[in-house]
C-alpha cells in the first residue's frame, strides 16, 4: 500500500464531475495544492499536463496515474478521483478511465518517484482493489489507499 502522509482525506473526490481528460488533470491539481501553499493548482496542473503531452499515463482497467515532479516540494503527495463518468485517456487497453490517482513527486527525486508508480500501478492492477474503489465513499477509498482496515458495525 501507500506509504503514510501521500494522501489525506482533502485528497480524495469520489463521484468527480471532471468530464475530459483535460478535467480530470485539472481536478487532480486542485486536490493536490488543496493542503499546501506552494505550488498552486494552476502550476501543477501545468505539471501534470506537460507529463501528459509524452505520453498517456492512462493504464488499462479504467484507470490512470497521471504524475509530475514539482520543484520547490518536500514530500511526495497524491490524491484519488473516482469519475462520476468515465473518460477517454488514451489508456493502454483504449477503454475510459473512472479511477485516477494523482501524483506530485520533489523534483530531485528519482527513486522513490520510481517506486511510488510502481507501487500504484501494482495497486491498481488487482481488479478486487478496484472494485472496493469503485463501491467505496470517501473514507473507505482513504483506507483502501493506505492499507488501514476498518471494522464496520453492521
Amino acid at each position: 500500500m501507500l506509504p503514510k502522509g501521500i494522501i489525506e482525506p482533502a485528497g480524495i473526490s469520489i463521484a468527480d464531475p471532471a468530464s475530459s481528460k483535460k478535467r480530470v488533470l485539472e481536478h487532480g491539481a486542485r486536490l493536490l495544492a488543496a493542503r499546501f501553499e506552494e505550488p498552486g493548482a494552476e502550476q501543477i496542473f501545468e505539471r501534470l499536463l506537460e507529463r501528459e503531452r509524452l505520453g498517456s499515463t492512462g493504464l488499462s482497467g479504467g484507470v490512470a496515474l497521471p504524475h509530475a515532479r514539482m520543484p520547490g516540494i518536500e514530500h511526495s503527495r497524491g490524491a484519488f478521483l473516482r469519475l462520476a463518468e468515465a473518460v477517454e485517456f488514451d489508456a493502454l487497453d483504449g477503454q475510459p478511465v473512472d479511477l485516477v490517482f494523482a501524483l506530485l513527486v520533489p523534483e530531485e527525486t528519482n527513486e522513490e518517484h520510481l517506486q511510488l508508480l510502481a507501487t500504484l500501478a501494482s495497486m491498481f492492477n488487482d481488479p478486487s482493489l478496484r472494485q472496493q474503489l469503485r463501491e467505496a465513499d470517501s473514507e473507505q477509498a482513504l483506507d483502501i489507499l493506505t492499507g488501514q482496515t476498518r471494522v464496520d458495525a453492521e
